[in-house]
């Protein structure tokens, strides 16, 4: 017998299945630091072990989500790469925080219309193999069906993720100054940013159709979220020094590098310094999109900016293997363009 609760458009059976078909990849991303996740009702974390070698022991976290790219996702029905979306975008947040920051436990948030366990399932099974790639507990989160909030199949999804780093490491740097170089680390598409008008340019346009140097238009849109922690630990391990971090995300370049930079500075970019990948070159031209809203909405290839001395440039460009020098800091306030 159908419950009035089911008639009124929620199924607690759906959320128990959810939570079994998930069960698994969950806990696998758990050490012996986690002391409670799913099931209980708020995680718990130790921080035994953790805290050795640094000075001023500090929390980071960091909230966010994928945006309208969850559309995408739908309209495919492949969802496991936003679980890597959602969990990358906050890692490289936090990362720009301070050198060393090391990323403790994931939470996550899955609203829809109504629940599909396979569905939830796939998105946080992604979510799950993304933590644990980055050596991060997913410790718990939250599944809600809302009937009359959201549209028949459509979902949204949120993650917070907390991580440790020593205070006295904070970027940016005292010693970052003018003259210092930016190295841009290249992204994996449009990462979860400029969605709502990229969706708008290629309403009309089949999510199959190919072009060249892109492949199917799916596919490219589709391509998650680029973390960037294991080129951090290589300039690090290299003896690297990073002043500062910028993740590009909505906002491009324009609106991001400068939170990087301390008062009375800012950055020349050089645009023809790095590649455009053809994605953008296609939404510009499908979109008649002017290049000072391209640099205002997209990334254009560059996912991270990271700062660091111009001596050692060269070194840091041999231990990332990919990247280019697109810029250096100058005095201002103002984002420059050369060119």
């Amino acid at each position: 017998m159908t419950s009035l609760y089911e008639q009124a458009g929620v199924s607690i059976d759906a959320g128990q299945k959810a939570v079994n078909l998930m069960k698994e990849a969950v806990t696998a991303t758990h050490g012996p630091n986690v002391l409670a996740g799913i099931g209980a009702f708020g995680g718990l974390f130790s921080l035994e072990g953790l805290l050795d070698g640094l000075a001023r022991p500090t929390l980071v976290a960091s909230t966010d989500g994928v945006g309208t790219k969850v559309k995408l996702a739908a309209a495919l029905g492949r969802y496991r790469g936003i679980g890597h979306d959602i969990v990358n975008h906050c890692l490289n947040d936090i990362a720009c925080a301070g050198e060393g920051v090391r990323p403790l436990f994931f939470l996550d948030y899955i609203a829809s219309s109504q629940l599909a366990p396979e569905m939830v399932a796939e998105v946080v099974s992604g979510i799950a193999v993304a933590c644990r790639a980055a050596g991060c507990a997913l410790l718990g989160g939250e599944t809600a069906e809302m009937p009359g909030v959201y549209r028949p199949a459509e979902f949204d999804l949120v993650g917070t993720v907390v991580g440790l780093l020593d205070a006295g490491r904070v970027f940016p740097r005292p010693t970052l100054a003018t003259g210092d170089v930016l190295l841009g680390l290249p992204s994996a598409g449009a990462h979860t940013n400029g969605y709502s008008l990229i969706r708008k340019i290629f309403e009309t346009t089949p999510l199959d159709a190919e072009f060249a140097g892109i492949g199917p238009l799916g596919d490219a849109l589709l391509t998650p979220h680029r973390g960037y922690l294991p080129e951090l630990a290589r300039l690090r391990e290299a003896g690297i020094a990073v002043q500062g971090l910028a993740h590009i995300t909505g906002g491009g370049l324009v609106e991001n590098l400068p939170r990087a930079l301390p008062a009375g500075l800012t950055a020349r970019l050089e645009p023809g310094s790095w590649p455009l990948p053809p994605l953008f070159r296609l939404i510009q031209q499908q979109g008649g999109v002017p290049d000072s809203e391209m640099r205002r909405v997209f990334n254009l290839g560059v996912g991270m900016v990271v700062i660091i001395k111009p001596e050692q440039a060269a070194a840091a460009l041999e231990t990332l293997a990919e990247g280019w020098r697109i810029g250096e800091v100058v005095e201002g306030d103002v984002l420059l363009w050369s060119g």
